[in-house]
């Protein structure tokens, strides 16, 4: 239950510090991205590996408006390395609401809850690699322009199929909850003390 709703300095700072991981780990996998096929899984990649600093948001800030901002610093973030598209924004503000919305309805203290806001938040990076089926054409036109070399961008072109897509799409919450629950194990002491089930 959310026993104060404003958020405090000490929780921007949690938020911050854990948005922060989030990004690190989430960026190791956009420099993987140089590969074809990593950059596709990515935003499932992602969720199977960053449920601990979501979790742990969700653990010591129980209050609305935390993921809303752990969503916002990651597209900042992104703006200012250069990697910021509009497909990127809206996912991203979609899944945060979408978050936020499923925490304030099954409880700030329910894991179910949380595990189902992480599947949401993670869709946020389908923003990624999304450009490649909404804008095909003028996508590939435009890699091929910064100077991707043309072994890339036809080995991308193998993966641009609405399979392939559909497949991301059904990963991300596979991957979001396998995620989670290994955030539960690595964290059960902590999820205890705090009520979370």
């Amino acid at each position: 239950m959310e026993k104060n709703k404003k958020l405090y300095g000490k929780d921007l700072i949690t938020i911050g510090i854990y948005t922060a991981i989030y990004f690190v780990i989430n960026f190791a996998f956009m420099l993987a991205g140089m590969i074809p096929v990593m950059w596709i899984l990515m935003p499932a990649l992602i969720a199977l590996f960053t449920g601990i600093p979501y979790l742990m948001i969700c653990l010591k800030v129980q209050k609305t408006g935390a993921i809303f901002i752990m969503g916002a610093i990651t597209v900042l973030i992104y703006y200012a390395t250069g990697q910021f598209t509009t497909v990127i924004l809206v996912t991203f503000a979609i899944g945060c609401i979408l978050a936020e919305i499923t925490r304030k309805v099954l409880g700030y203290g329910s894991f179910k809850g949380n595990t189902l806001s992480f599947a949401f938040f993670s869709f946020g990076m389908l923003g990624s690699p999304l450009p490649i089926w909404l804008f095909k054409e003028s996508f590939f036109k435009h890699i091929a322009e910064v100077g991707m070399p043309p072994e890339y961008i036809n080995t991308l072109n193998q993966f641009t199929s609405p399979y392939v897509l559909a497949s991301v799409i059904i990963l991300i919450p596979i991957c979001s909850i396998l995620g989670a629950f290994f955030a539960k194990k690595i964290l059960k002491k902590r999820f205890s003390k705090a009520g979370i089930l």
